[in-house]
């Protein structure tokens, strides 16, 4: 069964490996859990919570914008 990631989980990957983050380290500087990341990574999770964006881009230091953008 395959699932489409989102775009979110896209620029997540993209965002991340720019600032060269493994998902382990991005969790603990964004305060989510590791399968958080994983499954926006993966499109297991394609519609996060205004609070783990706020914390994603924190830790990527990137707007939500960012994040969002197809």
């Amino acid at each position: 069964m395959s699932r489409e990631i989102s775009q979110i989980g896209k620029n997540l990957k993209k965002l991340r490996k720019q600032k060269s983050l493994s998902q382990d380290r991005l969790s603990k500087l964004a305060d989510i859990s590791y399968n958080t990341v994983i499954k926006l990574e993966s499109g297991g999770i394609t519609n996060p919570s205004i609070d783990t964006l706020q914390k994603l881009t924190k830790a990527l230091d990137v707007s939500v914008d960012d994040l969002l953008k197809s």
